[in-house]
């Protein structure tokens, strides 16, 4: 009998002593698991500690050149600052700032007056006309180059040579062909019987000639890259559709158009983001007039904080913000967008 007993008994204890060395386990692989992260890490700096090295550089400057004029900039708007009240050194007398905290005032007096929708307006309308125009040339020209034709090298490097001039010095010399008594334009128009337009005086002139001016500012940079994305689509896909009977337009719109398609979203939204934010052809072309009519917003809160008197650096600082909001937003529904159309980004 006590043999059988312990017989009996010892499965129990082998058992016991199991199900403790499991939970032991269980208890080892949590306690393991749980240090799996920091491991993880360490591992990844001991690995990668030269390309963390390189980049350090590279974030540190990000963060002061950019990080702390967002910071310094989003907290202005949150004050009253203006050109009276902030800290200043004139001769050997140092005049501390006064300026307060004044919340979400500045953003609410902007968001409820129509000067802001009313540049909003032309913003928009801008940034859309030149988008649109510099795209649809862009890629019309792209096309065109990307085919074996004479002199196509000489007619690539024409088209890229307004991207390398300097931005200023193009819209110069555009503003002395607009010229209403002694532009070339309208010296033309006068040669042809026309009378002379007030490119720049009227305010629909005016505007049409600022969307003329950055097209062709960035008609060279569409065109490379689309022409990059052109030379990526395998030729045998339009031979193929030729053979069977395809026309131009039908090859265009089902290889071309989805070929770049991954390009052009991506240029359009950095030329979107360039064109919302372009202050030297508005602000050298026409300084915001005739009558403010072609005043987008960068404009006018540079206008604010460096033109008017006294300067208001925190309604300026609350234009830019606001300008940062809105960019950030098209961001965000642009990849959305392009996420339900399949595409990566």
């Amino acid at each position: 009998m006590a043999v059988e007993t312990t017989s009996r008994s010892a499965p129990a204890t082998a058992g016991g002593e199991k199900g403790a060395a499991g939970g032991r386990g269980r208890g080892t692989a949590k306690k393991s698991g749980g240090g799996t992260g920091a491991a993880r890490l360490r591992r990844a700096v001991a690995r990668h500690w030269y390309a963390w090295a390189m980049v350090a550089p590279v974030v540190l400057v990000i963060g002061v050149i950019i990080g702390y004029p967002l910071l310094r900039g989003v907290y202005l708007s949150l004050t009253d600052a203006d050109e009276a009240n902030v800290e200043r050194t004139i001769g050997v007398n140092h005049i501390p700032s006064t300026y307060r905290f004044t919340g979400l005032e500045n953003y609410t007096e902007i968001l409820g007056d129509s000067v802001f929708w009313d540049r909003l307006g032309w913003t928009v309308v801008w940034t859309a006309g030149c988008v649109g125009f510099t795209f649809g040339l862009g890629l019309v020209l792209a096309v065109m180059l990307n085919r074996q034709v004479r002199g196509r090298s000489f007619y690539r490097i024409a088209m890229i040579v307004p991207w390398g001039i300097p931005a200023f010095v193009s819209v110069f010399a555009w503003k002395m062909l607009f010229n209403e008594k002694s532009g070339l334009l309208n010296q033309v128009l006068d040669g042809g019987g026309i009378d002379a337009v007030p490119w720049l005086g009227d305010p629909t002139w005016a505007k049409v000639a600022v969307i003329a001016v950055n097209v062709w500012l960035g008609v060279p940079f569409m065109i490379v890259a689309m022409l990059g994305a052109l030379q990526g689509i395998p030729g045998e896909l339009y031979e193929a559709a030729e053979m069977d009977g395809a026309g131009p337009w039908q090859r265009f719109r089902n290889i071309t158009l989805p070929g770049v398609r991954t390009v052009s979203s991506t240029v359009v939204l950095l030329s979107t983001i360039w064109t919302f934010n372009m202050f030297p052809v508005i602000y050298l072309l026409t300084r915001g007039g005739p009558e403010d009519s072609t005043e987008i917003l960068v404009t006018y809160a540079f206008r604010l904080s460096f033109i008017n008197s006294p300067r208001d650096f925190a309604t300026s600082a609350a234009w830019g913000v606001l300008i940062l909001v809105l960019l950030s937003l098209f961001t965000i529904v642009y990849r959305r967008a392009l996420r339900r159309q399949g595409e990566v980004w």
